[in-house]
Protein backbone atom coordinates (compact mmCIF):
# COMPACT_ATOMS: atom_id res chain seq x y z
CA UNK A 1 0.00 0.00 0.00
CA UNK A 2 0.72 3.14 -0.11
CA UNK A 3 1.17 5.69 3.08
CA UNK A 4 1.90 9.48 3.57
CA UNK A 5 2.53 10.19 6.91
CA UNK A 6 2.52 14.25 7.80
CA UNK A 7 4.50 15.06 4.63
CA UNK A 8 5.59 18.72 3.98
CA UNK A 9 7.76 20.03 1.60
CA UNK A 10 9.14 23.19 0.45
CA UNK A 11 11.03 24.35 -2.28
CA UNK A 12 12.57 27.97 -1.07
CA UNK A 13 9.84 29.64 0.79
CA UNK A 14 7.12 27.94 -1.09
CA UNK A 15 5.36 24.72 0.72
CA UNK A 16 4.21 22.61 -1.71
CA UNK A 17 3.01 20.08 0.52
CA UNK A 18 1.57 20.74 4.40
CA UNK A 19 1.60 17.84 7.07
CA UNK A 20 0.03 15.98 4.20
CA UNK A 21 -1.31 12.19 5.58
CA UNK A 22 -3.39 10.06 3.49
CA UNK A 23 -3.70 5.76 2.46
CA UNK A 24 -3.96 4.44 -0.69
CA UNK A 25 -5.41 0.65 -0.29
CA UNK A 26 -5.08 -2.37 -2.42
CA UNK A 27 -7.93 -3.83 -4.34
CA UNK A 28 -9.23 0.08 -5.47
CA UNK A 29 -8.61 2.57 -7.70
CA UNK A 30 -8.01 5.77 -6.02
CA UNK A 31 -8.23 9.22 -7.84
CA UNK A 32 -5.68 11.95 -6.59
CA UNK A 33 -7.91 15.19 -7.16
CA UNK A 34 -7.13 18.82 -6.83
CA UNK A 35 -6.78 22.25 -8.10
CA UNK A 36 -2.74 23.13 -10.15
CA UNK A 37 -0.33 23.90 -8.01
CA UNK A 38 -2.32 21.82 -4.99
CA UNK A 39 0.72 19.54 -4.49
CA UNK A 40 0.06 16.19 -5.91
CA UNK A 41 2.53 15.90 -8.40
CA UNK A 42 5.48 16.56 -5.73
CA UNK A 43 3.86 13.83 -3.16
CA UNK A 44 3.86 11.48 -6.25
CA UNK A 45 7.66 12.46 -6.91
CA UNK A 46 8.40 12.18 -3.21
CA UNK A 47 6.79 9.10 -3.17
CA UNK A 48 9.14 7.89 -5.77
CA UNK A 49 12.23 8.97 -4.38
CA UNK A 50 12.56 12.13 -7.05
CA UNK A 51 12.52 14.61 -4.20
CA UNK A 52 12.95 14.73 -1.01
CA UNK A 53 10.57 15.34 1.94
CA UNK A 54 11.53 18.37 3.95
CA UNK A 55 9.55 16.14 7.23
CA UNK A 56 7.03 13.64 7.71
CA UNK A 57 7.47 10.12 5.40
CA UNK A 58 6.57 8.97 1.46
CA UNK A 59 6.01 4.91 2.46
CA UNK A 60 5.19 2.30 -0.66
CA UNK A 61 4.97 -0.96 1.10
CA UNK A 62 5.84 0.09 3.99
CA UNK A 63 9.58 1.57 3.18
CA UNK A 64 11.24 4.45 1.29
CA UNK A 65 11.37 3.70 -2.58
CA UNK A 66 15.07 4.39 -2.43
CA UNK A 67 15.70 1.16 -0.39
CA UNK A 68 13.88 -0.86 -2.52
CA UNK A 69 16.43 -3.55 -4.40
CA UNK A 70 14.59 -3.74 -7.58
CA UNK A 71 11.94 -0.95 -7.57
CA UNK A 72 9.91 -1.99 -11.11
CA UNK A 73 9.35 -5.12 -9.47
CA UNK A 74 7.36 -3.33 -6.37
CA UNK A 75 6.15 -0.01 -7.95
CA UNK A 76 5.22 1.15 -11.36
CA UNK A 77 4.91 4.81 -12.23
CA UNK A 78 4.28 7.17 -15.05
CA UNK A 79 4.96 10.92 -14.32
CA UNK A 80 5.54 12.38 -17.58
CA UNK A 81 5.28 10.63 -20.63
CA UNK A 82 7.98 12.91 -22.33
CA UNK A 83 10.49 11.50 -20.51
CA UNK A 84 11.52 9.32 -22.70
CA UNK A 85 14.84 9.79 -25.37
CA UNK A 86 13.26 10.39 -28.43
CA UNK A 87 16.11 8.61 -30.61
CA UNK A 88 15.50 5.11 -28.75
CA UNK A 89 13.25 2.67 -30.29
CA UNK A 90 10.50 1.34 -27.81
CA UNK A 91 11.84 -2.14 -27.57
CA UNK A 92 14.90 -1.20 -26.66
CA UNK A 93 13.48 1.78 -23.99
CA UNK A 94 11.80 -1.09 -22.51
CA UNK A 95 14.21 -3.70 -22.51
CA UNK A 96 16.78 -1.44 -21.10
CA UNK A 97 14.45 -0.87 -18.15
CA UNK A 98 14.19 -4.95 -17.79
CA UNK A 99 17.56 -5.40 -17.89
CA UNK A 100 18.38 -2.86 -15.24
CA UNK A 101 15.39 -4.62 -12.95
CA UNK A 102 16.35 -8.20 -13.55
CA UNK A 103 12.71 -8.66 -15.86
CA UNK A 104 12.89 -11.10 -18.36
CA UNK A 105 12.67 -9.79 -21.98
CA UNK A 106 9.73 -11.89 -23.12
CA UNK A 107 7.56 -9.41 -20.38
CA UNK A 108 8.67 -6.42 -22.93
CA UNK A 109 6.73 -7.98 -25.66
CA UNK A 110 3.94 -8.92 -23.70
CA UNK A 111 3.58 -5.18 -22.13
CA UNK A 112 3.99 -4.40 -25.73
CA UNK A 113 1.04 -6.15 -26.99
CA UNK A 114 -0.77 -4.87 -23.82
CA UNK A 115 -0.85 -1.32 -23.99
CA UNK A 116 -1.03 -2.05 -28.03
CA UNK A 117 2.09 -0.58 -29.45
CA UNK A 118 3.47 -4.11 -30.69
CA UNK A 119 3.54 -2.59 -34.73
CA UNK A 120 5.75 0.17 -33.05
CA UNK A 121 7.76 -2.01 -31.58
CA UNK A 122 10.69 -0.91 -33.31
CA UNK A 123 9.99 2.52 -34.18
CA UNK A 124 11.66 5.60 -32.76
CA UNK A 125 9.83 7.29 -29.67
CA UNK A 126 10.47 10.82 -31.24
CA UNK A 127 7.85 9.56 -33.81
CA UNK A 128 5.22 9.04 -31.54
CA UNK A 129 2.22 10.77 -30.61
CA UNK A 130 1.61 11.86 -27.06
CA UNK A 131 -0.87 9.33 -27.03
CA UNK A 132 1.47 6.63 -28.22
CA UNK A 133 3.98 8.10 -25.67
CA UNK A 134 1.26 7.90 -22.74
CA UNK A 135 0.83 4.28 -23.85
CA UNK A 136 4.50 3.49 -23.70
CA UNK A 137 5.16 4.95 -20.37
CA UNK A 138 2.26 2.82 -18.83
CA UNK A 139 4.15 0.46 -20.98
CA UNK A 140 6.56 0.70 -18.74
CA UNK A 141 4.80 0.73 -15.44
CA UNK A 142 3.78 -2.29 -16.02
CA UNK A 143 6.73 -4.43 -16.92
CA UNK A 144 7.57 -5.61 -13.42
CA UNK A 145 4.24 -7.04 -12.58
CA UNK A 146 4.45 -4.36 -9.55
CA UNK A 147 1.81 -4.52 -6.54
CA UNK A 148 1.70 -1.13 -6.60
CA UNK A 149 0.81 1.36 -9.50
CA UNK A 150 1.16 5.25 -9.86
CA UNK A 151 -0.13 7.41 -12.49
CA UNK A 152 0.21 11.08 -13.31
CA UNK A 153 -2.92 12.68 -15.61
CA UNK A 154 -2.35 8.71 -17.94
CA UNK A 155 -4.86 9.94 -20.11
CA UNK A 156 -3.52 13.16 -21.55
CA UNK A 157 -3.27 12.82 -25.44
CA UNK A 158 -5.64 9.62 -25.82
CA UNK A 159 -8.57 9.34 -27.96
CA UNK A 160 -11.75 8.15 -26.79
CA UNK A 161 -11.24 4.43 -27.20
CA UNK A 162 -7.39 5.04 -26.00
CA UNK A 163 -9.83 6.36 -22.40
CA UNK A 164 -11.93 3.80 -22.05
CA UNK A 165 -9.19 1.54 -22.19
CA UNK A 166 -6.96 3.01 -19.61
CA UNK A 167 -10.25 3.02 -17.62
CA UNK A 168 -10.83 -0.64 -18.17
CA UNK A 169 -7.10 -1.71 -17.31
CA UNK A 170 -6.68 0.75 -14.32
CA UNK A 171 -10.59 -1.22 -12.69
CA UNK A 172 -8.95 -4.49 -14.13
CA UNK A 173 -5.39 -3.85 -12.14
CA UNK A 174 -7.50 -2.87 -8.72
CA UNK A 175 -9.51 -6.22 -9.05
CA UNK A 176 -6.33 -8.03 -9.06
CA UNK A 177 -5.57 -6.87 -6.05
CA UNK A 178 -3.19 -3.66 -6.46
CA UNK A 179 -2.88 -0.69 -5.29
CA UNK A 180 -3.38 1.99 -8.12
CA UNK A 181 -3.29 5.72 -7.87
CA UNK A 182 -4.73 7.94 -10.50
CA UNK A 183 -3.86 11.97 -10.44
CA UNK A 184 -6.12 13.77 -12.70
CA UNK A 185 -8.19 16.84 -13.68
CA UNK A 186 -10.58 14.86 -15.44
CA UNK A 187 -13.74 14.74 -13.41
CA UNK A 188 -16.22 13.20 -15.96
CA UNK A 189 -13.36 10.44 -15.74
CA UNK A 190 -12.70 9.67 -12.50
CA UNK A 191 -16.23 9.52 -11.55
CA UNK A 192 -16.59 6.69 -14.07
CA UNK A 193 -13.05 4.99 -12.53
CA UNK A 194 -12.05 5.95 -9.28
CA UNK A 195 -13.33 4.15 -6.77
CA UNK A 196 -11.77 6.52 -3.36
CA UNK A 197 -11.05 9.80 -3.50
CA UNK A 198 -8.06 11.96 -2.55
CA UNK A 199 -8.58 15.41 -2.56
CA UNK A 200 -6.01 18.28 -1.19
CA UNK A 201 -5.42 22.17 -2.10
CA UNK A 202 -2.63 24.05 -1.21
CA UNK A 203 -0.45 21.26 0.10
CA UNK A 204 -2.90 19.92 2.32
CA UNK A 205 -5.35 17.18 2.95
CA UNK A 206 -9.32 18.48 1.93
CA UNK A 207 -11.07 15.55 1.96
CA UNK A 208 -10.24 11.39 1.75
CA UNK A 209 -13.62 9.88 0.77
CA UNK A 210 -15.55 7.45 -1.66
CA UNK A 211 -16.99 8.73 -4.80
CA UNK A 212 -20.47 8.46 -3.73
CA UNK A 213 -20.02 9.73 -0.32
CA UNK A 214 -18.48 13.19 -1.79
CA UNK A 215 -21.02 13.49 -4.61
CA UNK A 216 -24.24 12.82 -1.83
CA UNK A 217 -22.78 15.08 0.16
CA UNK A 218 -23.03 17.88 -1.65
CA UNK A 219 -26.29 16.31 -2.72
CA UNK A 220 -29.56 18.59 -3.91
CA UNK A 221 -32.58 16.69 -3.10
CA UNK A 222 -35.03 14.73 -4.75
CA UNK A 223 -36.32 15.19 -8.21
CA UNK A 224 -40.54 14.85 -8.61
CA UNK A 225 -42.27 15.15 -11.12
CA UNK A 226 -46.02 14.86 -11.16
CA UNK A 227 -49.07 16.50 -13.37
CA UNK A 228 -50.43 18.15 -9.99
CA UNK A 229 -47.34 20.38 -8.99
CA UNK A 230 -48.96 23.26 -7.09
CA UNK A 231 -50.84 20.88 -4.92
CA UNK A 232 -48.01 18.69 -4.28
CA UNK A 233 -45.47 21.68 -3.13
CA UNK A 234 -48.12 23.19 -1.11
CA UNK A 235 -48.08 19.60 0.85
CA UNK A 236 -44.32 19.58 0.77
CA UNK A 237 -43.75 22.83 2.18
CA UNK A 238 -46.25 22.24 5.14
CA UNK A 239 -44.41 19.50 6.02
CA UNK A 240 -41.03 21.87 6.06
CA UNK A 241 -39.81 20.86 2.93
CA UNK A 242 -37.97 23.36 0.20
CA UNK A 243 -39.24 23.20 -3.35
CA UNK A 244 -38.56 24.50 -6.74
CA UNK A 245 -39.01 24.08 -10.01
CA UNK A 246 -36.08 21.51 -11.70
CA UNK A 247 -35.20 22.25 -15.18
CA UNK A 248 -37.96 22.18 -17.68
CA UNK A 249 -39.03 24.80 -15.21
CA UNK A 250 -42.26 27.19 -15.74
CA UNK A 251 -43.60 27.92 -18.90
CA UNK A 252 -44.07 31.67 -19.89
CA UNK A 253 -47.59 32.06 -18.05
CA UNK A 254 -45.95 31.24 -14.58
CA UNK A 255 -47.21 27.65 -14.79
CA UNK A 256 -44.51 24.37 -14.26
CA UNK A 257 -44.45 23.52 -17.81
CA UNK A 258 -43.85 19.89 -17.00
CA UNK A 259 -44.70 19.56 -13.38
CA UNK A 260 -40.66 18.48 -12.57
CA UNK A 261 -40.17 19.79 -9.14
CA UNK A 262 -36.84 19.91 -6.88
CA UNK A 263 -37.26 19.14 -3.15
CA UNK A 264 -35.37 19.57 -0.45
CA UNK A 265 -35.16 18.64 2.95
CA UNK A 266 -37.57 15.43 2.66
CA UNK A 267 -36.44 11.93 1.90
CA UNK A 268 -38.10 9.67 -1.36
CA UNK A 269 -40.34 7.83 1.40
CA UNK A 270 -41.45 10.99 3.14
CA UNK A 271 -42.36 12.61 0.01
CA UNK A 272 -44.01 9.42 -1.69
CA UNK A 273 -45.99 8.62 1.54
CA UNK A 274 -47.71 12.63 2.12
CA UNK A 275 -48.44 12.61 -1.96
CA UNK A 276 -50.29 8.96 -1.68
CA UNK A 277 -51.99 10.28 1.60
CA UNK A 278 -53.29 13.24 -0.78
CA UNK A 279 -53.98 10.91 -4.06
CA UNK A 280 -51.32 13.35 -5.71
CA UNK A 281 -49.87 11.15 -8.77
CA UNK A 282 -46.05 10.79 -8.97
CA UNK A 283 -45.01 9.64 -12.15
CA UNK A 284 -40.58 10.44 -10.86
CA UNK A 285 -39.32 10.43 -7.78
CA UNK A 286 -35.30 10.48 -8.08
CA UNK A 287 -32.64 11.04 -5.58
CA UNK A 288 -30.10 13.64 -6.72
CA UNK A 289 -26.49 13.80 -6.05
CA UNK A 290 -24.13 16.38 -7.39
CA UNK A 291 -22.07 15.02 -9.99
CA UNK A 292 -18.33 14.32 -9.42
CA UNK A 293 -17.50 17.59 -11.17
CA UNK A 294 -20.32 19.65 -8.94
CA UNK A 295 -18.87 18.24 -5.74
CA UNK A 296 -15.26 18.92 -6.37
CA UNK A 297 -15.75 22.60 -7.56
CA UNK A 298 -17.86 23.36 -4.21
CA UNK A 299 -15.37 21.40 -2.20
CA UNK A 300 -12.29 22.81 -3.61
CA UNK A 301 -13.56 26.70 -4.04
CA UNK A 302 -10.62 28.46 -2.59
CA UNK A 303 -8.61 26.31 -2.96
CA UNK A 304 -7.20 27.05 -6.57
CA UNK A 305 -3.67 28.52 -6.61
CA UNK A 306 -4.39 30.10 -10.05
CA UNK A 307 -7.85 30.87 -11.65
CA UNK A 308 -9.17 33.64 -13.66
CA UNK A 309 -10.86 36.44 -13.27
CA UNK A 310 -14.60 36.11 -15.31
CA UNK A 311 -14.44 39.49 -16.15
CA UNK A 312 -11.82 39.14 -18.10
CA UNK A 313 -13.51 36.38 -20.09
CA UNK A 314 -15.05 37.41 -23.45
CA UNK A 315 -18.71 37.46 -23.97
CA UNK A 316 -19.95 34.72 -26.56
CA UNK A 317 -21.03 37.80 -28.84
CA UNK A 318 -17.74 38.85 -29.14
CA UNK A 319 -16.00 35.72 -29.59
CA UNK A 320 -18.77 35.06 -32.37
CA UNK A 321 -17.38 38.38 -33.85
CA UNK A 322 -13.53 37.59 -33.45
CA UNK A 323 -14.34 34.08 -35.08
CA UNK A 324 -17.13 34.47 -37.67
Amino acid sequence: MIEVRELTKRYGATTAVDRLSFAVRPGTVTGFLGPNGAGKSTTMRVLLGLDAATSGEALVNGGRYAALRRPMREVGALLDAGAVHGGRRAFDHLGWLARGNGIPARRVTEVLEQVGLAGVARKRVAGFSLGMRQRLGIAAALLGDPGVLMFDEPVNGLDPDGVRWIRELMRALAAEGRTVLISSHLMSEMELTADRLIVIGRGRLIADTSVRELAQRFGRGVLVRTPRPAELTEVLEAAGGSVEPAPGGPATDGRLADGRLAVGGLDVEAIGDMAAAKGIPLHEVTPHSASLEEAYMALTSGNAEFTADAKTQPTTEATARRTS
